[in-house]
């Protein structure tokens, strides 16, 4: 299986501008695990999507995705786990392809931005989440899904975008540390809010998208769900302003979990890993 269900012409690694790297980990997971099928989930969606994109007028796919084999679960830990997806990138990037992360939970996503970092100096990284996954640990570990925003922070510029639940310490962090950060309520309500976020964010970025971001009545298969979350349309109005603005180096779509018989959330996450490589072809 591979992602969009393409020809072998489309899907030769050599000639690919996408590589898409399925991560199915889910062992921090706290509230509902499941995850882990996540990746599995996305690449079945995907096989049935019009390969047409009908906002860009053009079919991505001729760009080449390649789909890689699965990453081994390491059993070990989530810090063996980010080491496993930070080896995968950085051979990646050798490459000069773009990875394209199917998780899994959220704590996947330390291992790319620490890979892309070293080529890339100067990478920023968009997160856009319901959570703010600013804790310094959780659990006794300080590596987690709720974790994951603190351990971006220390390595990168940091914005995030869609956040509506924290700790009472995690806030008063972010305020200390004037990490900047723009609530569900602002993307959805406030003027001029795309351009707002995207004040200051130029040249290398990676982009993190949980999609508990979005509201749980359009994805309701999150292991956290939050209400009041961004709509459909906001989110692919904040990538494309973003992937218009930046040079987007990798990007991954975490945090599905499937609920069986319910196949409209697996579909949209397949939909937006799909449209983001249309925003970001359109740029190289």
């Amino acid at each position: 299986m591979n992602f969009g269900g393409l020809d072998p012409e489309y899907t030769t690694f050599d000639n690919a501008m996408f590589v898409v790297v399925p991560v199915p980990y889910d062992l921090t997971s706290t509230y509902q695990p499941g995850s882990r099928k996540g990746p599995s989930a996305i690449l079945d969606a995907s096989c049935f999507m019009e390969l047409y994109d009908e906002e860009l007028r053009k079919e991505t796919y001729l760009v080449g995705i390649h789909t890689l084999q699965p990453l081994e679960p390491d059993a070990r830990g989530p810090r063996e786990m980010i080491e496993t997806v930070r080896k995968s990138i950085r051979n990646l990037i050798k490459c000069e392809k773009v990875p394209v992360l199917l998780g899994g939970e959220h704590s996947i996503t330390l291992g790319a931005v620490q890979a892309l970092k070293r080529k890339y100096p100067e990478l920023s990284v968009l997160q856009l989440d319901a959570h703010a996954d600013m804790r310094d640990e959780y659990q006794e570990s300080p590596y987690s899904h709720a974790t994951v925003g603190r351990r971006l922070w220390e390595i990168c510029p940091l914005v995030q975008a869609g956040i509506r639940s924290m700790s009472t310490q995690e806030a008063s962090f972010m305020e200390k540390n004037k990490v900047k950060n723009f609530s569900a309520d602002f993307v959805l309500t406030e003027k001029n809010a795309l351009e707002k976020i995207c004040d200051g964010i130029k040249g290398d970025i990676y982009i993190t998208v949980d999609l508990d971001v979005l509201d749980p009545s359009i994805m309701p298969s999150t292991g956290t769900p939050e209400p009041g979350g961004i709509a459909w349309i906001n989110l692919l109005g904040l990538l494309r302003k973003v992937s218009q603005s930046c040079q987007v180096r990798g990007f991954d779509v975490v945090e599905l979990s499937p609920i069986p018989g319910l196949v409209a959330p697996d579909f949209l996450a397949a939909k937006l890993v799909y449209r983001m490589m249309s925003y970001i072809s359109e740029g190289h």
